[in-house]
């Protein structure tokens, strides 16, 4: 058994040099880069999100609330629980804010005709004339944050990029059950 204090080096600096050492450090150097790049666009996409809100003036998670109903209403509005798994936030949320939002003009809230616990949101003309003024800025912007992509790499980057997303999500669950 090692007395205590009989080696200088703490265990984190130990374990530090050990993994530097094997060959996994090349490819867990690479995940850490990796995951700090993603927290880094993942800042960057929610300043472009206020920047977007504030032309409208709403909040960033109203803004993508808007967003969501423009990516997937097509034409018979977007149930309450729809939008939130796609935001990955609790409906009661969107719900909260979609009620704000309605107030304020861009969307409109009815009860589904097939289910009355069912609320079905769409985009009010205000919201797509609004939209589709900074459509041409929006382009403009996504051609120079995109320029080193073309159509098929973007493809393949976004079919990697939603795959890690899936086991991220199956992750989280792992370590929620061993917890």
């Amino acid at each position: 058994m090692a007395k205590i204090g009989a080696s200088s080096a703490t265990l984190p600096e130990t374990a530090a040099s050990a993994i530097r050492g094997s060959t996994a450090h090349t490819n867990e150097d690479l995940i850490r880069r990796f995951t700090w790049s993603i927290a880094a666009i993942g800042v960057h996409l929610e300043e472009l999100r206020y920047f977007w809100a504030k032309t409208l003036g709403v909040s960033g998670p109203q803004w993508m609330i808007l967003m969501a109903l423009a990516d997937l209403d097509q034409g018979d509005g977007v149930p309450v629980n729809v939008v939130s798994k796609k935001l990955h936030v609790d409906s009661s949320f969107v719900t909260t804010q979609s009620k704000l939002l309605e107030k304020k003009g861009f969307l409109r809230r009815k009860t589904s005709a097939d289910d009355a616990r069912v609320v079905q949101m769409s985009l009010t003309d205000k919201t797509y004339k609004h939209m589709s003024s900074l459509a041409s800025q929006q382009e403009t912007l996504n051609a120079f944050i995109f320029a080193e992509f073309d159509n098929s790499e973007l493809e393949d980057f976004t079919g990697k990029l939603t795959a890690l997303q899936n086991r991220l999500e199956k992750a989280c669950v792992r370590v929620t059950l061993d917890m």
